[in-house]
C-alpha cells in the first residue's frame, strides 16, 4: 500500500519543464566543478517536520492531513511511519534522512522501556534503509521537550536532568552508529537562561563543557567516527542560549579544549535570529575551519521568530553555494532540509512540492555560483583590492617583519595612506545580478 499514490519518482525534467512535480535544476548526475550535484548537496529530508510537524502554532492546533498516521504515541503507529517516510524520501530521490530520538520513536513509561520502544523502530529503519539504500545523515537527542528539560539539559540546575540527558546522548550516539549515521549534531534547545537572577552562568557553561567530553569520549569508546556538530542558535525558547552563534560557539570550544571535535551544522533562519546573514555565518566556520554541515530553510524578515520556511530565493542559495565552493563543500554534512509547510498547505501533496522548490533552488543556485566563479571577476575585484599586503610593506607585516616602532618609522618617511580604489559595493552587486 502507498502513502502517495498520485507521484511516482520525482524525475529531471530540465528548466522548461512547467511539471511541479519535476525538477527543472537539479539533475543528480549533473557534474559541476567535478562532483556530481548529488555529491555537492548529499540532500537529506528530516523527520520531524516533513513526517512528524503537524501544522500547530502558538494559535491553534494542527491542520495538517496526515492518512497514514493514527495520531497515537504506540510504537506501532512509530513503525507504520517509517514506511511512509522512505517511500516519501526514495520518491523525492534524496539520499539521505535524520532524525532526534523522539520524531521515530515514542517515550516509554520508564527509561527502560523508552530504549525498547526506541529498539523496536530502529529496526524498521535499518530494515528500510537496506532495502533503499538511503542513508543517516545523522542523529540527535530532543533534550528540550519534554518537561524534565524545562530548565535545560546539560546545563539544567537539576543534575537528575542532566543525568537523564547524558542517557538520550548515550543511546542515541550508539544508534546512530548501528544505523551509519554520518554525524550527530547537538542544538542546545533550552541550554540557556530566561533570566540571570535565577542563573549561575559559569557554572552551566562547564557543565556543559564537561557533558561534551562525556560525548566525545563515549563517542571513542563505541568506535563512532561520525563528526559532532553543533547547530547554533539564538533565543527562542530561551532568552539567551549558549550557542548564540557560530563565533560564540567556538570560543566555547575553544575555552573547554573542545574545538578538534566539533563543527557547526549551519541554519539561515538561526543566522538572521543572530543578526547576520547565512553567508557571514558560512563564511566564518569556512574561515576557521569549522564548516560541517547545513540546514536549508530561511525564515521570513518581517516575523522575529523561528519559521523554518523552505528556501526558494536564488540569490539566498547562490550566496550559500559560493561560500560552500570557496572553502571545498561540506564533507561528511549535507543539505538538510529543516523545513516545514506553511499551516495552510495542509495536504500530503505540500511535502513534495516543498521540497522539489528547495532543492531546485540551491541546484541553481550551484550553478550560478559556479558560473561566478569561472568568469573569476568577483575574485579578480576582491584580490586587487587587497593587492597592498602582497608585496612591500604589507607583505612584511603579514611575514612577521614589522612592530609598532618599525611601522611608526615607515609611515613617518612615508608621511600619509595612500587612498585604495572605490569599493564598487553597487558595482559589485549589479555584476551579481547579472548572473542570475
Amino acid at each position: 500500500m502507498t502513502a502517495f499514490p498520485e507521484v511516482g519518482k520525482i524525475e529531471y525534467e530540465g528548466p522548461e519543464s512547467r511539471n511541479p512535480l519535476a525538477f527543472r535544476w537539479y539533475n543528480p548526475n549533473e557534474v559541476v566543478e567535478g562532483k556530481t550535484m548529488q555529491e555537492h548537496f548529499r540532500f537529506s529530508v528530516v523527520y520531524w517536520h516533513t513526517f512528524r510537524g503537524t501544522g500547530s502554532d502558538p494559535f491553534g492546533p494542527g491542520t495538517a492531513l496526515r492518512p497514514w498516521d493514527d495520531g497515537s504515541d504506540l510504537v506501532e503507529n512509530a513503525v507504520n511511519r517509517v514506511k511512509v517516510a522512505f517511500e516519501f524520501i526514495e520518491k523525492l530521490g534524496a539520499p539521505y534522512y535524520a532524525f532526534h530520538d523522539r520524531d521515530v520513536a515514542p517515550e516509554g513509561a520508564n527509561l527502560k522501556e523508552t530504549y525498547k520502544n526506541f529498539d523496536t523502530v530502529v529496526d524498521a529503519l535499518e530494515a528500510e534503509q537496506q532495502r533503499t539504500g538511503i542513508k543517516l545523515l545523522w542523529g540527535t537527542a530532543n533534550m528540550f521537550s519534554h518537561p524534565r528539560f524545562m530548565h535545560g539539559a546539560a546545563t539544567s540546575c537539576n543534575a537528575d536532568a542532566f543525568a537523564y540527558a547524558a542517557c538520550s546522548v548515550k543511546k542515541a550516539l550508539e544508534v546512530t552508529k548501528r544505523l551509519g549515521g554520518e554525524n550527530y549534531v547537538f542544538w542546545g534547545g533550552r541550554e540557556g537562561y530566561q533570566n540571570l537572577l535565577n542563573t549561575d552562568l559559569k557554572r552551566e557553561l562547564d557543565h556543559l563543557g564537561k557533558f561534551f567530553h562525556m560525548a566525545v569520549d563515549y563517542a571513542k569508546e563505541i568506535g563512532f567516527t561520525g563528526q559532532f556538530l553543533i547547530e547554533p542558535k539564538p533565543k527562542e525558547p530561551t532568552k539567551h542560549q549558549y550557542d548564540f552563534d557560530s563565533a560564540n560557539c567556538l570560543a566555547f570550544l575553544k575555552s573547554y579544549d573542545l574545538d578538534k571535535h566539533f563543527k557547526m551544522n549551519l541554519e539561515t533562519n538561526h543566522a538572521t535570529l543572530a543578526g547576520h546573514t547565512m553567508q557571514h555565518e558560512l563564511e566564518y566556520c569556512g574561515a576557521n575551519g569549522i564548516l560541517g554541515s547545513i540546514d536549508a530553510n530561511t525564515g521570513d524578515l518581517l516575523l522575529g521568530w523561528d519559521t523554518d520556511q523552505f528556501p526558494t530565493n536564488y540569490y539566498l542559495t547562490t550566496e550559500c553555494m559560493l561560500s560552500i565552493l570557496k572553502y571545498g563543500g561540506l564533507g561528511s554534512g549535507g543539505v538538510n532540509f529543516d523545513a516545514k509547510v506553511r499551516r495552510e498547505s495542509f495536504e500530503p501533496l505540500d511535502l513534495f512540492y516543498a521540497h522539489i522548490g528547495g532543492m531546485d533552488a540551491f541546484a541553481k543556485g550551484l550553478k550560478v555560483a559556479a558560473a561566478i566563479r569561472a568568469d573569476g571577476k568577483l575574485d579578480a575585484f576582491v584580490k586587487e583590492r587587497y593587492s597592498s599586503w602582497d608585496s612591500g610593506v604589507g607583505a612584511d607585516i603579514e611575514a612577521d617583519k614589522h612592530d609598532f616602532k618599525t611601522l611608526e618609522a615607515y609611515m613617518l618617511e612615508k608621511g600619509e595612506v595612500s587612498p585604495n580604489a572605490s569599493g564598487r559595493q553597487e558595482l559589485l552587486e549589479h555584476i551579481f545580478n547579472m548572473y542570475l
